[in-house]
């Protein structure tokens, strides 16, 4: 996972409540055995319907409740693999921030007005170290979990953050040795 600082560059604006994770990536595109190759079936059905054209940006605003349903994980490689670095919205569905947080993804919850002031906006920055988003002559404070933010930052997995205490954890087990199993002989 590359570690998240700052992004800066243009917005994409998909000025819709509830999105959920069948509209982000439709079940269809769901067979691949790979976490690759998602981001063209970003919003699918809408954008074949003509329903939206998104900008190549690495910031995309949306409305409240944004990745609300299952618990697809591929919705968040799709926007990601679609050139997308981070979400900004007024709310989001609780596993699909979890997933991002996990995949390298910056989800940014802001008040809804300041997010409607964002998508009159031609871009923005985002810094996750002093957790400000500017735009427009503006400067918007977020909240962020303490450990969230020290993952991204640092680019961390599940994997790496586990490792980062193997030292621990061999002496827990090494704590804890088993007797071998008993041998019979015949």
């Amino acid at each position: 996972m590359q570690p998240v600082r700052t992004i800066e560059g243009k917005i994409a604006v998909l000025d819709r409540a509830d999105v959920d994770t069948d509209q982000i990536i439709p079940k269809q595109f769901l067979k691949r055995i790979e976490r690759t190759g998602f981001g063209e079936f970003l919003f699918f059905d809408w954008v074949n319907d003509g329903e939206i054209d998104l900008p190549k940006a690495p910031v995309l605003v949306a409305g409240r409740n944004f990745g609300c349903g299952s618990s697809r994980e591929h919705a968040v490689w799709a926007i990601q693999q679609a050139g997308y670095d981070a979400v900004i919205a007024p709310s989001f569905g609780d596993i699909f921030y979890t997933n991002a947080t996990k995949n390298g993804l910056l989800p940014i919850v802001l008040p809804d007005e300041d997010v409607r002031a964002l998508m009159g906006a031609e871009g923005c920055q985002v810094d996750l170290e002093a957790q400000l988003v500017s735009f427009g002559g503006r400067v918007v404070p977020f909240e962020i979990d303490a450990d969230v933010r020290n993952r991204l930052l640092n680019g961390l997995d599940d994997i790496a953050i586990t490792l980062d205490g193997e030292a621990d954890i061999d002496a827990y087990e090494g704590s804890r040795a088993w007797p071998a199993p008993a041998t019979t002989s015949t």
